[in-house]
């Protein structure tokens, strides 16, 4: 699976594809941090983020976009900037048929660490080991959103099954409540 990972930002915005491959082997693509001045109209950074987010998925085409989930954050106008630079790489993503996953940054840190409150240097040394690259990636956007990349493609086989599961479950509810509601008729009847 070619997952695209994305850590949203309007001064740096760190992108990522990755391979996944047979259990829990991943290979870098690429990685890049896209970066847009803070003095720039907010329209025209936002610009700048999907542009280049779109080419990254012309170019790799990934099967998945996975990018890191904005939680509150003391500083509002950053949460704001964050996720306008999450929403927008989302909605091209959208555009593109292609499926958009949203992880939570303790999620991600669990699933490269083994640790949900790991730091970001910790998160960084075992990127660096997982892909197995001479360098580590820098800057720290770099790595998360390799990060975010590795951490889907190790979920999205458990998102998967999940989802089937539900609709599986959904479709029974639909069929015993159809059943029931015929019993009810003709009782009634």
């Amino acid at each position: 699976m070619r997952v695209m990972g994305v850590d949203p930002g309007l001064t740096r915005c760190g992108l990522s594809m990755v391979e996944g491959g047979i259990g829990r082997t991943v290979t870098a693509l690429a990685v890049d941090v896209v970066r847009t001045p803070p003095d720039m109209d907010l329209a025209q950074r936002l610009m700048g983020v999907a542009d280049a987010a779109e080419q990254w998925m012309d170019e790799y085409l990934p099967e998945a976009v996975a990018v890191e989930r904005v939680f509150s954050q003391h500083n509002v106008r950053t949460a704001m900037a964050t996720a306008q630079a999450g929403g927008v790489i989302a909605l091209a993503a959208a555009r593109r048929g292609i499926p958009v996953h949203f992880h939570s940054p303790s999620q991600v840190k669990a699933a490269v660490t083994g640790n949900g409150s790991a730091d970001k240097a910790q998160v960084t040394a075992m990127v660096t080991r997982i892909l197995g690259l001479a360098v580590a990636p820098k800057p720290a956007d770099a790595a998360d959103a390799l990060a975010l990349a590795i951490c889907h493609c190790w979920r999205a086989p458990m998102i998967d099954r999940m989802a089937k599961a539900e609709a599986l479950a959904a479709a029974q509810r639909r069929t015993y409540e159809e059943r029931l509601a015929q019993q009810r008729k003709a009782v009634s009847g």
